[in-house]
């Protein structure tokens, strides 16, 4: 791998830098400090809802004006992550998952090249990283988690080290070390790890460990490598109709399972991992290969703030998206406390109700009366050429929109295949991004009654 971590240092401190000077350009200019809206985020759930949120104005009749919705995120580039699984893979290259985020923002949205620092929704305000303070009418939160790598000792040691067999999925810089250490292994010990609590697409950590398994068989190394997977949750997966399934493919396949297992220390020099089990007890583990996927949590700016609730994510409503305690601020994705798994599936059917209960509050005082259902999807590749589609909302409960035309989605089919691999990223970069594009509901955004709930 040609990256290193530090690498990945030097680089955070240069976007660092970059910001800071952006922020003082910002500072030093007489620029707009008041929108209307102000969306925090330019991630997938930020740019795809400030624009259904300015297309949904505009069909209303009632349009905004150029610049009236703002975007507020630091960040360089813009990444599609959920294409970190298949450059691990050797499906994609990384350079296909970014792009610049300059590049990604229409005309009529403006753009604050900043991170936030604090909120005070008690004045409709918030800071950037430049002390800058921008006020909203109206505010929507779409920030992202944050990836806990130094949790684990010594794990940003590991990898950045390319001879100790450490790779992750779940960061640009190392997704490509992932392929490059599946194919280097001829024989040994295969480890694949999930933490317990919330991480991005909690099924990603297996599909990996799928696609390795498989990717050893078809190079007649199989039989010289052992697969495991040790995860911190009691099961395979939350959903029990998957999570029995994939057992099931896990016993079949030879591949061990430990579970209520933390990964909380690797050794590089001795391919040792540490883990600590439920009783609190830990356990060493020889490894030839490790992928890792991290703990995270909620990002510390947004945990200190007064819209957090006491885990750390920004606290609203679990049907309406709407804050508990101001009724000016809305969140959505990795960022909200929403109860349900955090994915860009998640994302698309969040935002149009986000979209138009905001809207419907702006112009009515009201909001609609249907309430988001937790919808989420986790494309579950078991293998290449084959995929198992979870879909499910709130409670658990199956929610499949494809059980009709091909069976039961507990089976991996290469069709659901492709929808990972060809359709998903074709529609994020042409359409989801854009708020053009609605998951499930395809092209078509889904339809709401008239508002009849007061607030």
């Amino acid at each position: 791998m040609s990256s290193s971590l530090l690498a990945v240092q030097r680089r955070t401190l240069v976007s660092k830098s970059r910001s800071l000077s952006s922020a003082r350009r910002w500072a030093s200019t007489d620029v707009k400090d008041k929108f209307k809206i102000v969306v925090v985020g330019a991630g997938s759930g930020g740019l795809n809802v400030a624009n259904q949120i300015y297309n949904r104005f505009r069909a209303a009749g009632t349009p905004l004006n150029k610049g009236d919705i703002a975007i507020v995120d630091g960040a360089e580039y813009h990444y599609y992550q959920p294409g970190w699984t298949l450059v691990g893979a050797g499906l994609k290259q990384k350079t296909e998952t970014r792009r610049p985020l300059q590049s990604l923002i229409p005309p009529h949205l403006a753009f604050v090249h900043e991170n936030v620092s604090t909120f005070s929704p008690e004045s409709s305000s918030v800071t950037t990283v430049s002390g800058r303070s921008i006020s909203y009418e109206t505010l929507v939160v779409a920030a992202g988690l944050q990836t806990n790598w130094g949790n684990i000792t010594n794990l940003p040691k590991a990898l950045a080290d390319p001879t100790s067999g450490v790779s992750s999925i779940y960061s640009y810089d190392t997704c490509d070390k992932v392929w490059h250490d599946i194919e280097a292994l001829r024989s040994g010990k295969a480890i694949f790890t999930q933490p317990a609590g919330v991480i991005k697409c909690a099924g990603a950590p297996q599909k990996i460990m799928w696609m390795a398994w498989d990717r050893f068989q078809k190079t007649g190394r199989g039989s010289q490598i052992s697969v495991d997977f040790y995860t911190g949750m009691p099961t395979m997966f939350s959903v029990k109709k998957y999570s029995d399934e994939l057992d099931k493919l896990r016993v079949q396949r030879g591949v061990g399972g430990y579970f209520k297992q933390n990964l909380i220390g690797v050794d590089p020099a001795n391919h040792k991992a540490t883990f600590k089990k439920a009783d609190g007890s830990t356990v060493d583990a020889e490894y030839t290969l490790l992928h890792v996927s991290p703990p995270m949590g909620p990002l510390d700016f947004i945990k200190k703030s007064s819209i957090a609730d006491e885990a750390g994510w920004v606290s609203v409503d679990p049907g309406t998206l709407r804050h508990t305690k101001f009724g000016n601020v809305w969140a959505l994705g990795d960022c909200s406390s929403l109860p349900t798994s955090k994915t860009a599936a998640a994302i698309t059917a969040q935002a149009p109700i986000l979209t138009e209960n905001l809207f419907s509050v702006v112009t009515t005082g009201k909001t609609v009366d249907t309430p988001y259902d937790g919808y989420t999807s986790c494309p579950l590749l078991t293998g290449y050429g084959q995929l198992m589609l979870a879909e499910f909302k709130y409670g658990l409960e199956p929610k499949e929109t494809f059980a009709t035309y091909f069976g039961d989605q507990k089976k991996p089919r290469r069709v659901f295949y492709h929808l990972k691999k060809d359709l998903f990223p074709w529609a994020y970069w042409n359409y989801m991004i854009k708020g053009t594009w609605f998951g499930s509901h395809g092209f078509f955004r889904p339809k709401f009654p008239h508002t009849n709930t007061p607030q």
